[in-house]
């Protein structure tokens, strides 16, 4: 190991003797018998992390060093203690997400991945209620009317881009005064770039997600092949933060790890990971494609009327049709706010106006200045 890899592997094995210590410590502060056991399986867990990473150390001939908790461990521990566990579980919870991928990237851990992910689900889960959750918050937890919901907020997003970037643009040039032609020019150059960047952006995204997530599924068929008790704990510990008993958690986690098969895998990923299999077929291309359209018919708003008007028709006709446009866009994503659609479109004409006017200020400055 380098003197950076070394770096790394004495700052990881910190993180896990600090998360480890202070789990022992909720542990024991924790009167609901239910969670202070999830508390020690997760210490165990961290535990035995953290003798990887000793291990690792050791193997380079580095030292590793005595430990002794931080200061902000030593704080979480003593307001668990002080006031309960479910006091600073919010906070642990952030601190579990933002420690999810840590290990994406580092050769040779591959088989803590799964056990840090499946951490952050736990902790998510626990945040709802300190003594567990029950079935309808796990139920909202967990995202209700999910089916349609990203598809729908992606679409709304990809067109309200491409409508107040272009009409930001084409109102920009329009306050330089330059002509009908030019305007055109411009709007339809904005309406191409800006669809083709969205449309790559969209393309790598996605390929990008279902390439890890393929990995990640591919780490969790060894895991569960090579240590299937281990990968029944972890599941058993999930249906005990959502507030099954500890004895049925071990029962339903054995009997689904004791079939096997593809069953078991899919349902370790959706509950450890949170992916769904059958959702990773979606295509890349057709992400793009239609992110493509989206942006692009957005942005066909304002450039349309100058095919047929110039001047100030042109610019209160564009005007115009894009106001229509983000009232729409902005009264369709209250099917996922749940907001007003009168107030929630007025405020993206306000937002859309507000920049269209400024782009459109500068545009007349620059217009006089060259002029």
């Amino acid at each position: 190991m380098v003197k950076t890899d070394i770096a790394r592997a004495k700052a990881h094995l910190k993180e896990e003797r600090e998360a480890a210590y202070l789990y022992g410590r909720l542990a024991a502060a924790e009167p609901n018998e239910n969670i202070a056991s999830i508390y020690s399986r997760l210490a165990e867990t961290e535990t035995r992390h953290a003798a990887f990473w000793e291990a690792k150390l050791v193997e380079a001939g580095a030292a590793v060093g005595i430990f002794r908790p931080g200061f902000r461990t030593r704080l979480s521990a003593g307001i668990g203690d002080r006031f309960g566990p479910s006091s600073v579980i919010s906070a642990l919870a952030a601190t579990e997400r933002n420690a999810a991928g840590s290990y994406d990237s580092e050769p040779g851990a591959e088989s803590l991945v799964g056990d840090e992910k499946s951490h952050a689900r736990v902790f998510s889960l626990m945040a709802g209620a300190a003594s567990g959750m029950a079935g309808g918050d796990v139920a909202r937890f967990e995202g209700r009317h999910r089916s349609g919901g990203n598809a729908l907020r992606a679409g709304t997003l990809g067109a309200n881009d491409g409508l107040l970037s272009v009409y930001s643009l084409v109102m920009g040039v329009a306050g330089a005064g330059v002509g009908k032609r030019e305007i055109l020019l411009t709007g339809i150059a904005g309406l191409l770039a800006g669809a083709l960047s969205m449309a790559l952006g969209e393309w790598i995204s996605v390929q990008s997600s279902r390439e890890l997530y393929e990995h990640q599924v591919e780490v969790e068929r060894e895991e569960l092949a090579d240590n299937p008790e281990e990968e029944a704990e972890e599941l058993a510990l999930i249906y005990m933060a959502k507030g099954v008993d500890a004895e049925q958690a071990q029962k339903i986690a054995r009997g689904i790890i004791g079939k096997g098969g593809e069953a078991a895998l899919d349902t370790l990923v959706r509950e450890e990971l949170a992916i769904d299999r059958s959702e990773l077929g979606g295509s890349a291309w057709e992400a793009a494609f239609t992110s493509f359209g989206l942006f692009a018919l957005g942005a066909a708003i304002p450039v349309v009327p100058y095919l047929f008007l110039s001047g100030m028709a042109g610019i209160a006709t564009s005007s115009l049709a894009s106001a229509l446009g983000l009232f729409g866009i902005g009264a369709i994503t209250t099917l996922m706010t749940g907001k007003k659609p009168v107030v929630q479109g007025l405020r993206q004409v306000a937002i859309g106006i507000a920049a269209a006017a400024c782009t459109y200020g500068v545009g007349r400055l620059i217009g006089v200045a060259i002029s």
